[in-house]
Formats: structure tokens, C-alpha cells, sequence
């Protein structure tokens, strides 16, 4: 296996603790990757669940040496994000690490968004108390190289902030995500009888909105394994969901299996659903889709491991 992919935090919006997701997990996102027989780490995300990834990569890695990897950040919303502080090698000199992700707004670099948190207003220790040597990089959509015949590309998805989606291919196999992430609509398309209507531009829309959802499919398209957004529920989506930028079990499930994706792991689950309501959806979900595709679905878990 060449791939291996571990989550530490499957939730979105907001860290949930307790008896009723204790199962499937209540920490924000974070996952740990792991490539070829080197072991080689990259995390990508800093919600809460890093710090359980920190404890493991404490006892797994450091006594090897100082922590040395890369980051990949999805997008700057706060539960991405707010593990940061808790993240342990941090704290630690000779710790390396390169963090990556898109800025929305250019005033504020990316740098600034997320060591901001470490202020005395908000956390007892200052940013530049920190021991390690920490770099940062703003992405856009784009290729990049990252040695060892490892290689990432990067594709903006759809979300009220710049939203990236990850391409990780090694050794010939392919690991996708696309969270947090909205099915792009018609922002034109309202009735005949609205005062605003224009029929060109509801043609014009409609193709725009059926082209960027093409080009986010041809994105993960042959994918060994997706991690896509399932926030919502059709029905949930529907009824005033729209517009907050995450997708709903059918879309994820209809859209993995017109490219071709191999295995779709569920995601970045929504803080309000329990262990017993996310399981009762998953297994309705695969009854439905039962001997009508190959594709391959699964429940993202906390501490649960995908081995490609």
C-alpha cells in the first residue's frame, strides 16, 4: 500500500464531544497522511482533532528527531483552524513545519490568520514564543512538486471563502478531497413572471454552473479515494441550506460515481446529527445504491485508517 490516510476529526462547524458521537467522532477536521514505505507525514487541517494527531506523532515520530512536514489547510473558517495553538510540535525547536492554504482577503496573509489565534486575547501564549521554525505558503489552483515522487494539485471549490480541494497522486495512486464544497447553481434561474428575469441570462448561467460542476468532477475523476462533504441531506439542503457552501449525501454519492471514483469516504459530518442518525443515514444511503454501482462507500471515522 502506498497510501494510507488516517482521520482525527470528521465533523464540521464545531467541535461535539460526548456519549452521543462517540462513535463516529465530534472533533473538526484533520487528517493524517501517511505515503510509501518511509512513512512520510503530511496533515492537512488544524481543527480540533489535531491534537490527538499531535499526541500520536509525538510518541510515533519524535523519537526519530524534530517533526518536519507540510500542512495543507482546505480554507481558513475557524474549524479548520483553531487546533493550531494545541498542535505540539509547535512548542517544540527543531520542529519544521510548512503550512499551505488559500487567503481570501490578500490584507490578511495566511500567516497572520491563523497565528493570530496565539494572542493574549484569545490564548496564554504569543505566537512568538513558539520554538519551531514555521513557514507559510498561499496557494491557488495549481501543481506542485513535492519530492519523492509525491505530487499535490490544488483546485478551488465552492464555498463563501476560497475553498481549496486536494489531488495527492503517488506511485501511481490517487487521493482526492473536496470539502467544504457546494454544487455550483444558476444564480439567474428564477421564474418568468420575476421582474428580473432574463432569459440569456438564465442560459448563460445554467452553462456556467453545469461547467464548474464538469471541471470539479474531471478534478477527482478515476480517484483511488474521495473525502467529499455530506454536511446536509438533500431534504436538509433544500430547506435552508443553500448558499452555505457544503454538498449533501446524494451529490456526493451521484457525483463520485459519474467520475468513476474508486471509494467515497462520507464527510465532515454535521455537529447537530448523532452516531445513531449519521449510521441510519449511511446505511439507507447504500441500500439505495445497492447493485447499481461500483463505487465503494464509507463513513469517515475518527482513528479509523484508508489504506490505498
Amino acid at each position: 500500500m502506498s497510501i494510507r490516510l488516517t482521520f482525527w476529526g470528521v465533523r464540521g462547524s464545531i467541535p461535539v464531544p460526548g456519549p452521543t458521537t462517540v462513535k463516529y467522532g465530534g472533533n473538526t477536521s484533520c487528517l493524517e497522511l501517511r505515503f510509501g514505505e518511509e512513512d512520510r507525514l503530511i496533515v492537512m487541517d488544524l481543527g480540533s482533532g489535531v491534537r490527538e494527531l499531535a499526541g500520536h506523532i509525538m510518541k510515533k515520530d519524535f523519537p526519530k528527531g524534530p517533526i518536519k512536514t507540510k500542512i495543507f489547510l482546505t480554507h481558513t473558517h475557524s474549524d479548520h483552524i483553531m487546533g493550531f495553538p494545541f498542535f505540539t510540535p509547535v512548542f517544540i525547536k527543531g520542529s519544521q513545519l510548512d503550512i499551505y492554504g488559500p487567503v481570501s482577503y490578500e490584507e490578511d496573509t495566511l500567516d497572520k490568520i491563523v497565528g493570530d489565534q496565539l494572542r493574549y486575547r484569545y490564548f496564554p501564549v504569543r505566537l512568538d514564543e513558539l520554538q519551531a521554525t514555521i513557514n507559510y505558503f498561499q496557494l491557488k489552483e495549481g501543481s506542485l512538486d513535492l519530492g519523492g515522487g509525491l505530487k499535490v494539485t490544488t483546485k478551488y471549490l465552492n464555498h463563501p471563502i476560497l475553498v481549496l480541494g486536494y489531488k495527492f497522486e503517488f506511485q501511481g495512486k490517487v487521493l482526492c478531497t473536496a470539502y467544504d464544497h457546494e454544487m455550483y447553481r444558476n444564480y439567474f434561474d428564477v421564474s418568468p413572471d420575476d421582474p428580473n428575469y432574463d432569459a440569456d441570462a438564465v442560459k448563460e448561467g445554467a452553462a456556467a454552473a453545469r461547467e464548474s460542476n464538469e471541471k470539479v468532477l474531471e478534478f477527482y475523476k478515476d480517484a483511488d479515494l474521495l473525502v467529499h462533504d455530506t454536511q446536509y441531506t438533500h431534504k436538509e439542503y433544500l430547506a435552508g441550506k443553500i448558499g452555505w457552501g457544503h454538498s449533501s449525501f446524494e451529490w456526493a454519492i451521484n457525483c463520485a460515481h459519474r467520475a468513476g471514483v474508486k471509494h467515497l469516504v462520507l464527510f465532515h459530518h454535521e455537529p447537530l446529527r448523532n452516531d445513531q442518525e449519521l449510521e441510519g443515514l449511511y446505511k439507507a444511503y447504500i441500500k439505495a445504491i445497492q447493485g447499481k454501482t461500483r463505487l465503494k462507500v464509507s463513513l469517515a471515522q475518527e482513528g479509523r485508517t484508508f489504506e490505498i
